[in-house]
């Protein structure tokens, strides 16, 4: 008898530790809703200005090309340091090419960089709802589209080629592009692939969210273009 009382004291026990469990967590992830739903928005590192950004971004490129790599933030106090929280500068779409590591090429370490990698670079309603994030919450204040030399995304756009399974919604992101530059003199290939980039960053500044940021001079949006022989990233002026 006393046994039986025993078991079942044991197991009301553990019936009151999982539901306070369950309700803590229930109240965890009301709370990270709340926080997604009504962001409040974060300030970048060192309140930096868009311009400042987007020059650090470059100087950090001119290090790797000149081969004077600071690698800064990268080592393991830098992880402690940003564990809880994350304010980086800038914000960047880039194509997933194992070419093309943001962190190495603009010379910058960890909680530095908001990257989204996608084949092609194309702005997806995911890829945009992550850039929301990371301007309008995180604060990041330059945001560039990068594209690069010899890009096969875009390529096998201009051949036409067939494609299997979910490949071709990558290739229809990126036909305007492809169309908008033909018959422009010079490499057909890399003139597609700074369309491409341009489409794509003004289908970013089609976001309500981040066109009231630029609209605020809280942000600016750019493209780039990544030469693959030498490591360095130019802007594409606007058209």
């Amino acid at each position: 008898m006393k046994s039986n009382h025993r078991q079942f004291n044991l197991s009301r026990r553990n019936s009151l530790k999982f539901v306070a469990g369950a309700i803590g967590t229930g109240i965890l992830a009301a709370r990270a809703g709340a926080d997604l739903a009504a962001p409040e928005p974060a300030i970048a590192q060192n309140d930096s200005t868009p311009d400042a950004a987007l020059q650090k971004l470059m100087d950090g490129n001119k290090r790797f090309v000149d081969r004077k790599r600071q690698s800064p933030h990268q080592d393991f106090g830098r992880i402690t340091e940003v564990a809880k929280s994350q304010k980086p500068f800038a914000a960047i779409l880039g194509c997933a090419d194992s070419r093309f590591p943001s962190e190495f090429v603009f010379d910058q370490g960890f909680g530095d960089l908001f990257v989204c990698r996608v084949a092609g670079n194309v702005a997806t309603p995911e890829e945009i709802g992550s850039l929301e994030f990371g301007t309008l919450v995180l604060g990041a204040k330059v945001l560039m589209v990068v594209g690069h030399e010899r890009c096969g995304a875009v390529d096998a756009t201009i051949k036409g080629s067939q494609v299997p399974g979910q490949i071709g919604s990558l290739i229809d992101a990126i036909k305007p592009a492809v169309e908008s530059s033909k018959n422009q003199p010079g490499d057909s290939l890399e003139n597609a692939v700074k369309a491409n980039v341009m489409l794509q960053a003004n289908r970013l500044k089609a976001s309500p969210v981040i066109s009231k940021l630029i609209q605020e001079n809280k942000l600016k949006v750019v493209g780039g273009y990544y030469d693959l022989d030498t490591g360095t990233v130019t802007i594409i002026p606007e058209s």
